[in-house]
């Protein structure tokens, strides 16, 4: 059984998905793939420890202060790829980018591939279950260029910024992308 709560954060609501023990999802409400993973919660239920220690995170987080992903068990369903890809997006460190292509880079060595697409890597990212925890808004295109985020580019921009990532030189699409 999977359980929800809610935590309301300066970038609105933020959908919490257990499965009882540990943090499956963490969507913003306005995030591209939030039904999805709404309907992964059966049960409301406020008072589990995992969102309890990730409500504290998140409190300390929007505060301007670095708590480790370590402080939260968590459990982000998906293919060995996509959690191979998680698993580099938590090492970024806070206040930090990295661009897709090098991500690629760094998944084709550890895969031990010859190479790796920057898209397949975006591809991954994208579907991200716990965002923010998991920082998949530290991920930039190549050439300082702010390509998506499933939570929309304006809380992307919010996010680095909190970190105190100097968002001045990077180039926002205009074309077909809401901020």
């Amino acid at each position: 059984m999977h359980y929800y709560t809610y935590y309301n954060s300066p970038l609105g609501k933020i959908l919490l998905v257990s499965d009882g023990v540990a943090l499956i999802t963490s969507k913003l409400e306005c995030h591209r793939f939030y039904d999805k993973f709404s309907q992964e919660a059966t049960k409301e239920k406020d008072d589990l420890k995992v969102f309890e220690e990730t409500k504290t995170w998140l409190n300390r987080y929007f505060a301007g202060e670095n708590p480790s992903i370590k402080e939260i068990k968590l459990k982000p369903v998906g293919s060995h790829f996509r959690q191979v890809i998680w698993k580099m997006l938590c090492n970024i460190a806070y206040g930090e980018t990295v661009t897709y292509g090098e991500l690629a880079r760094q998944a084709a060595i550890q895969l031990d591939k010859d190479t790796m697409s920057a898209q397949a890597v975006g591809g991954a990212v994208g579907h991200n279950p716990i965002s923010i925890i998991i920082p998949c808004h530290r991920v930039i295109g190549c050439d300082g260029n702010l390509t998506g985020y499933g939570g929309g580019l304006k809380n992307k921009i919010h996010l680095l910024k909190l970190e105190g990532v100097d968002t001045s030189e990077f180039k926002i699409p205009t074309k077909g992308t809401a901020l």
